[in-house]
């Protein structure tokens, strides 16, 4: 030790927080790589339903593939996305990195939760115009303009995922705040 660093004080468990335990904390993070990868599946479905409803000359094909939307898209991306935000949360609070510890793992945060509420707030309405549109199709001309909207999702949902996945391996920009001496 030199003389000027003082001599670091031992950490007491209530100081360093509540950690997971080497099994707790690998079963948060199969749950967690799991609904992520769930996630960017279910955001590839709805990019084929999407993309296949769009460019399709077939009515039949188009009309189901807007009418799968609304039974497939919702709740299956909204839970995924939740489940992937609390085993996030979980493993935050349980591990070293912290919640809001590192500006790694705050960027996935934000993205986690922009995109959640991304689901009801924005997805949901333009899915439900699909749907219906969906139903009537065969006598419905022209499309609503909700269903430009549908181009987004499947292309943005996916780069975000993408750039979280980054995130959670490269580890960039350090601590919120650094550390005190």
């Amino acid at each position: 030790m030199t003389a000027t660093q003082p001599p670091s004080l031992p950490r007491s468990r209530a100081t360093r927080g509540r950690r997971l335990g080497p099994r707790a904390r690998k079963s948060a993070l199969v749950v967690h790589i799991v609904t992520a990868g769930a996630w960017i599946g279910i955001d590839v479905v709805l990019a084929v339903l999407v993309f296949t409803a769009l460019t399709t000359d077939d009515v039949i094909t188009a009309a189901v593939s807007y009418q799968a939307l609304e039974l497939f898209a919702l709740w299956p991306l909204f839970l995924t996305g939740m489940a992937c935000l609390v085993s996030g949360l979980v493993l935050g609070a349980g591990t070293r990195y912290g919640v809001v510890r590192y500006w790694w793992v705050v960027g996935k945060l934000v993205i986690n939760v922009v995109f959640v509420a991304l689901v009801p707030l924005a997805l949901r309405p333009a899915v439900t115009a699909a749907a219906d549109y969906g139903s009537a199709m065969p006598t419905a001309r022209p499309a609503p303009e909700a269903l430009a909207d549908l181009i987004f999702p499947p292309i943005v949902s996916p780069l975000g995922l993408l750039a979280a996945v980054l995130l959670a391996v490269f580890k960039p920009w350090g601590r919120v705040r650094p550390r005190r001496r």
